[in-house]
């Protein structure tokens, strides 16, 4: 006789079969502030297996959570109360929405009979949230719990991944039910790639002359990486990386042209400028990475790899479209000639052409210089998260990356206040690696209350902290593009960045010579515990280059007009 798979009911509370369902699908760790409708899951999360990291803000126990299901490709966990504590989790929410993030958000909400009467501290979150979510529940009774808890880690971490929400009310938390627990169903297998439309792209490959891919984040999603990487080896094919696919392709690998886009590498630009086929794997055409659209690559016919149907020909019509897990297509695509060694040659040219320079005059410490110094003196398995700005694109062009889960970076968002809590997440996912935020003076203070949360958890986090008494990018456009009339940008009114981290009880150094760089670096990935190394560089120090609005990509700003 079949043994059934559904275990005997038991009379729980909603906050206790939650917290069993958490359980059953594999959660360790969450991120959370507690409140007063969420309360009753903070009552039953006591004695459980679960280890709750409380971070001081909910924004920053949402990008905890980011970054926790970037480095583990399971979904990361944050959890709050009602009204402001769920609206604080809205940013989190559009960050790991924007950059294909798995997570599932869990929202306190107040009892379901005050619901639509404007009760205290209720929001609609799920229609708050609508736009920024893979999908939503309300839930409505204590026995629906375990089914929507599987589903929604189920739908969180396959296909295309993303956040899901939870919204919890009170009277379901804290009510009673016999609950039947079900194991998780098995996700249905994704198609497998159609035949034709990788034989196309096949045929495609082999009649160009002047091939190129772009790899996008989507690669290192669906750990898809060596399979790209033995791609790459049987067609000789030249690669460009977006911000995302960094990493994709080891940074000293011959046919690695650098990454593309307003701030990317003149090589990778050029190469998709003069290009006759772009195959494009993983990635969406951001306006970020192609510049002026219309301009884009013009003479050159698109083949598209995405599992996500809606991505193709949504920019850019696709001459071949395949839609697909990225490794069966990237193995079912096999051109019987590979890349014209005389485009490989040119792209090779233009490598040496636009290879980065640490020449820089002035006095003071060169900010792109410091990142290629910290990258060079790397330990195995460094992990750098970023927050956003100018730091964010020095990091993204001089620092090496052999693995796309070693950076960490907000890309369709581009959120401020990142960095930190960015960090906490990523190391707690993978305690063993040396992680290090690199982060600016501006983006540092939207944030800085999670250095608590280092000190409460003894959370071995390096801060690498750039700091221009600017808010740099924002500088930098003022400059270039609007007369130089600076508005709301000078922060020569910093405090004292090592003090504030030394009252959270975060070791600290400050130093401005570039002689002091070395001993520096050395000390700050050598502490045997949380540290911030504070670093005072030219407020106007500019990231080059940059591609103007409404220019082509090739159309490249190397220095001021």
């Amino acid at each position: 006789m079949k043994q059934s798979t559904q275990i005997a009911p038991k009379l729980r509370s909603g906050s206790q079969v939650l917290i069993e369902a958490l359980e059953r699908n594999g959660v360790k760790q969450i991120f959370g502030y507690p409140g007063g409708t969420i309360m009753p899951v903070y009552d039953a999360l006591v004695g459980s297996s679960l280890k709750h990291y409380l971070c001081r803000h909910e924004q920053g126990a949402a990008l905890a959570a980011d970054a926790y299901g970037r480095v583990t490709r399971k979904a990361g966990v944050c959890m709050a109360t009602s009204g402001p504590g769920a609206t604080n989790l809205v940013t989190g929410i559009a960050n790991a929405f924007m950059d294909s993030v798995p997570m599932v958000v869990i929202t306190g909400q107040v009892p379901s009979a005050l619901q639509g009467t404007d009760a205290f501290q209720e929001v609609d979150i799920f229609g708050i949230t609508l736009p920024i979510v893979k999908h939503s529940y309300i839930v409505r009774s204590v026995t629906e719990i375990p089914h929507i808890v599987n589903e929604a880690f189920q739908l969180a971490q396959n296909g295309r991944p993303g956040p899901v929400l939870i919204d919890l009310p009170k009277d379901i938390s804290a009510g009673m039910g016999d609950v039947v627990y079900t194991p998780p169903q098995a996700w249905p297998a994704t198609d497998l790639p159609d035949e034709d439309a990788m034989q196309a792209a096949a045929e495609m490959l082999s009649r160009a002359r002047r091939p190129l891919v772009i790899a996008g984040g989507g690669i290192a999603i669906s750990d898809s990486v060596d399979e790209f990487r033995q791609f790459i080896d049987r067609t000789g094919l030249p690669v460009t990386t977006t911000l995302k696919g960094l990493g994709v392709m080891p940074a000293d690998d011959p046919r690695y042209v650098g990454m593309l886009g307003m701030h990317g590498n003149g090589a990778a630009n050029h190469a998709v400028q003069n290009c006759d086929l772009l195959m494009v794997v993983g990635a969406r055409f951001d306006d970020r990475a192609t510049g002026q659209l219309a301009q884009f690559a013009q003479s050159a016919r698109i083949i598209h790899v995405d599992i996500d149907a809606a991505e193709i020909s949504k920019l850019r019509k696709a001459d071949v479209a395949i839609v697909s897990e990225l490794a069966p297509a990237l193995d079912g695509i096999r051109p019987e000639n590979t890349a014209n060694p005389g485009w490989q040659a040119q792209c090779a040219g233009w490598t040496k052409e636009f290879a980065w320079r640490y020449d820089a005059p002035g006095k003071g410490i060169y900010a792109p210089k410091l990142l290629r110094d910290l990258s060079r003196t790397q330990p195995e398995g460094l992990t750098i998260t970023c927050d956003v700005g100018q730091h964010q694109m020095w990091v993204a062009q001089h620092c090496t990356f052999n693995n796309p889960l070693e950076h960490i970076s907000s890309g369709g968002l581009g959120t401020m206040g990142y960095g930190l809590p960015a960090a906490i997440g990523a190391k707690i996912a993978k305690p063993d690696a040396t992680v290090v935020c690199v982060s600016g003076d501006g983006s540092i203070m939207m944030n800085i209350q999670e250095l608590a949360t280092l000190k409460r958890y003894g959370i071995d986090v390096k801060i690498l902290l750039l700091d221009n008494s600017a808010l740099g990018l924002v500088r930098q456009w003022q400059e270039i593009f609007f007369e130089g009339n600076y508005s709301e940008v000078h922060l020569t009114d910093n405090p004292d960045f090592a003090a504030v981290a030394r009252a959270f009880g975060i070791q600290a150094r400050s130093i401005k010579e570039p002689e002091d760089v070395s001993d520096a670096l050395e000390w700050l990935l050598n502490t045997d515990s949380a540290a911030m190394l504070h670093v005072a560089i030219d407020s106007m120090e500019n990231v080059w280059p940059l591609v103007p609005p409404g220019k082509p990509n090739h159309k490249m700003m190397r220095s001021n007009p």
